[in-house]
């Protein structure tokens, strides 16, 4: 027995910790990998690069094809009695997880494929890109939200009319509180993920990390659409409530469309600073 527990104590001591964890992880230098440098608040040479607008012209265009999906989407359960007959809010959640799964694919290496003013805000907050672009981003995604719910209603807008067009409310039970808290809770996960799927050191020790970072984001709104459907319908994107409120323009869908900018502003900003101080620790790395 004493050679046994001697076997045991050498074992336990032999292979001590050599990876260091937490900030001294992080503040290592890594052969592969550099700390890039924060983009300017103002980079007024932007404006005359054919890049900027290609990247303009990617978000505007993906969220269209988001906002026509997924309305569409929502209308189609919206219409039947029973709405097992149809898709279900799984489908509608589905919708819209994948959707951004498959414009993320495709426009990240054009834009980022934020698809989201909220993504954009944190993303800015986090100097991953600069102040122009984040406007311009916000602008070309609700003009491309605007565009997708009216493409919608255009195609049927007796149905668009009576089906409520995919406009976010506050669900009946719930107050503003609750669909504040929803939307902020909503889009921190999802803002997280955004991060997280797309760190630029992740992405240097993984080469995978940058073909899977659309999975993640996806899923990470689908889970985010089947909680709290039944709370806003789920804005968690600016753009997307904005478009289908303009365009449906009844009451219903203004009362509370603050929550829908105010929530998602909040959570991303939060997101932003949680991934810089707590998991990326970099106000705290040694010079």
């Amino acid at each position: 027995m004493e050679g046994k527990d001697e076997d045991v104590r050498l074992g336990a001591n032999r292979y001590r910790e050599r990876q260091p964890i937490g900030t001294a992880a992080q503040s290592q230098d890594s052969k592969d990998y550099q700390e890039p440098p924060a983009a300017p608040l103002f980079e007024p040479g932007e404006l005359s690069s054919w890049s900027f607008y290609r990247a303009g012209i990617a978000e505007f265009v993906a969220t269209f094809l988001f906002l026509y999906i997924t309305v569409l989407t929502v209308m189609g359960v919206v219409k039947s009695p029973s709405k097992c007959s149809t898709v279900g809010i799984q489908g509608i959640a589905w919708a819209f997880g994948g959707m951004i799964f498959a414009l993320v694919y495709c426009t990240a290496g054009i834009s980022g494929g934020h698809i989201n003013p909220a993504v954009t805000f944190g993303l800015f907050l986090a100097r991953k890109l600069s102040l122009t672009r984040a406007v311009f981003y916000i602008l070309m995604q609700c003009l491309g939200a605007i565009c997708g719910a009216g493409v919608v209603k255009g195609f049927q807008k007796s149905q668009y009319e009576r089906l409520g067009g995919g406009a976010n409310t506050i669900n009946k039970g719930y107050s503003k509180g609750d669909g504040l808290g929803a939307e902020i809770v909503g889009t921190f996960v999802l803002v997280y993920t955004v991060f997280s799927a797309t760190d630029a050191k992740r992405n240097a020790r993984d080469s995978h990390v940058p073909i899977l970072a659309p999975l993640p984001i996806g899923f990470a709104v689908f889970l985010v659409h089947l909680a709290t459907i039944p709370i806003t319908g789920t804005g968690i994107n600016p753009a997307r409530s904005l478009g289908a409120a303009l365009i449906y323009n009844k009451d219903q869908a203004w009362d509370d469309h603050w929550i829908f900018w105010v929530g998602p502003f909040i959570g991303a900003a939060l997101a932003a600073l949680y991934h810089q101080i707590v998991i990326r620790a970099i106000p705290f790395k040694s010079k």
